[in-house]
């Protein structure tokens, strides 16, 4: 699993700065071979909104795969296209989700309220009961890796692994000047802001990173600036941290907090 994870998200890192019942399906479904295996996108209602995932593998092992800010779940231009066509299809079963108000998750629009982060982990959690697994490991970067952390913290039950990336537990003053450099997408590189442009159209795009740092933004007034530290100690799923040394998004202290927090992890 681990040659999977790839270089993605750091590339992306770099690029970036130079009424609903739960369980009733939306008649939406297409089919891709262009993995070598069949991959299933379709939306589910869960939680009051419609969630659109992609499916694909047929193993007893379920993996969970949460984007980060702006990120869609699995096309070659985005978060997890290479975990998609290169995890075992034999071992895992994989799972890839657009949160609310990202990418086909939409209507609604994305919003920041201050357990933004928390509402995320509980439809990403009850997305996968909705599928009916049991249980599942976690794979998220970015905003996905604390949406993860909280997840496998309030909902130890269903997270049998975990694997987080590029993750921070709190916001520090160091952080908010650089959320503050990417708040205008108009400076982000061609590269990385031309497939999310095409997806979101430019205002849409535009608005919801403005929205997204002023969302992160929150956490910075709040005692040690805490989104999900406190939660750390309750993590109790074998937990593997990968940080980008070069990651200019998120310093590597915050990966050696959540290390030192996160009991047994690695």
């Amino acid at each position: 699993m681990a040659k999977a994870l790839g270089s993605r998200g750091a590339l992306r890192l770099r690029l970036l700065l130079s009424a609903l019942k739960s369980g009733v399906s939306v008649p939406l479904t297409r089919t891709e071979a262009s993995f070598g295996t069949s991959v299933t996108s379709t939306k589910v209602a869960v939680n009051g909104v419609h969630l659109h995932y992609q499916r694909t593998g047929e193993g007893e092992h379920a993996v969970l795969l949460l984007p980060g800010m702006l990120g869609l779940e699995g096309s070659g231009e985005t978060d997890f296209g290479p975990q998609i066509k290169n995890l075992n299809k034999k071992l895992f079963t994989v799972v890839a989700w657009d949160p609310r108000g990202y990418g086909h998750s939409r209507p609604p629009d994305r919003d920041f309220p201050r357990n933004f982060f928390e509402r995320d982990a509980k439809d990403a959690v009850d997305l996968m009961k909705t599928l009916k697994f049991k249980k599942f490991s976690l794979l998220g970067w970015s905003d996905g890796g604390i949406t993860a952390l909280i997840a496998a913290a309030k909902y130890p039950s269903y997270i049998h692994k975990m694997v987080i990336w590029g993750a921070n537990a709190y916001v520090t003053e160091e952080d908010e000047m650089i959320y503050q450099g990417i708040r205008d997408v108009s400076k982000w590189s061609e590269k990385i802001k031309k497939p999310l442009e095409t997806l979101y159209g430019y205002e849409y795009f535009a608005k919801t990173c403005e929205k997204w740092v002023d969302g992160i933004k929150q956490f910075k007034h709040l005692p040690d600036g805490n989104i999900c530290r406190h939660l750390l100690p309750l993590i109790q799923c074998p937990t593997l941290i990968v940080h980008g040394e070069k990651d200019p998004l998120v310093p590597r202290f915050h990966a050696d907090f959540i290390h030192k927090h996160v009991s047994g992890s690695r």
